[in-house]
């Protein structure tokens, strides 16, 4: 009696131990499977490197913008490949934040999720988290949070689209005051 008895406790810690070597393995494969998720999204954007220029349309129109406006972008690759810079300026204005729109994107994972952080000539930093397409090709980063005020409006959805490697599309949403959208469509073609 004393043997079988020990042969089930050795069966049921066994047992135990198998189940929660199981559940610890597939928790960590799915965390595996986000992380890769965000880690491929930060990958393929960080392939934008380089800088970037084309027209800019705004719905809804405004009239100072009745045509396309040329855009200048410069994505870099920064801190030991942690951290992707996004700068945006009209094409043709001169390097001189203090006068002129240059905002600046900072895209980097965190865990298991890839975020932005928008620092808006608005003077707010919205903080967005990417999704991916099951083709590879788009990262969406939706609203996650906004730090600073929100008087002048705030930066609200970013979509990438890679074309190609000299071609690809971004779609910005800027909330207004009053929480009306504006999308920005840029069609981008690299410069260098």
């Amino acid at each position: 009696m004393k043997s079988l008895r020990a042969t089930l406790v050795v069966a049921l810690i066994t047992i135990s131990a198998v189940l929660i070597l199981l559940a610890s393995g597939a928790s960590a494969q799915s965390g595996a499977g986000a992380q890769g998720s965000a880690q491929k999204s930060f990958d393929t954007l960080k392939t934008l490197a380089g800088s970037w220029e084309g027209p800019v349309t705004v719905t809804p129109a405004m009239p100072e913008m009745d045509k396309p406006v040329p855009v200048h972008i410069s994505l870099r690759v920064t801190s030991r490949g942690n951290a992707l810079v996004h700068e945006m300026q009209a094409a043709g204005t001169p390097d001189d934040p203090s006068h002129y729109d240059h905002p600046v994107t900072m895209f980097y994972l965190d865990s298991d999720h890839l975020y932005l952080t928008h620092y808006c000539d608005a003077g707010n930093r919205p903080r967005m988290v990417a999704k991916t397409s099951p083709d590879g090709k788009t990262v969406e980063f939706d609203f996650v949070d906004l730090a600073g005020g929100n008087e002048n409006g705030h930066m609200y959805l970013a979509l990438f689209t890679l074309v190609d490697a000299n071609h690809h599309l971004e779609d910005w949403t800027f909330m207004m005051p009053g929480d009306k959208p504006m999308h920005a469509h840029f069609d981008l073609q690299k410069t260098k």
